[in-house]
């Protein structure tokens, strides 16, 4: 199974080398990323990729570590999957 960081990395590689990708991915990041992961993506769960350029960086923060005890297990565990909901 692939860390988030290797999704990621694979999605940001795929995107840099396939123009018609990343123009999906920019215009529809959820259809995007269930097309090319072949999963659904929830509706409550909100995507938005980032275009960066010489005028703007972007930082993306972790959420505020306000964990449950589920959660602190997770990561304890060393695994995160940034596309879990909780139903």
């Amino acid at each position: 199974m692939e860390t988030p960081n290797e999704m990621r990395m694979k999605i940001v590689d795929k995107a840099t080398g396939d123009a018609e990708f990343r123009a999906r991915l920019l215009g529809d990041p959820k259809g995007a990323l269930e097309r090319e992961l072949g999963v659904t993506i929830p509706a409550s769960l909100s995507i938005e990729v980032h275009e960066e350029s010489g005028a703007t960086a972007h930082l993306v923060l972790p959420p505020d570590s306000k964990l449950s005890e589920g959660d602190l297990r997770t990561v304890a565990g060393g695994y995160y999957n940034p596309f879990r909901v909780n139903w």
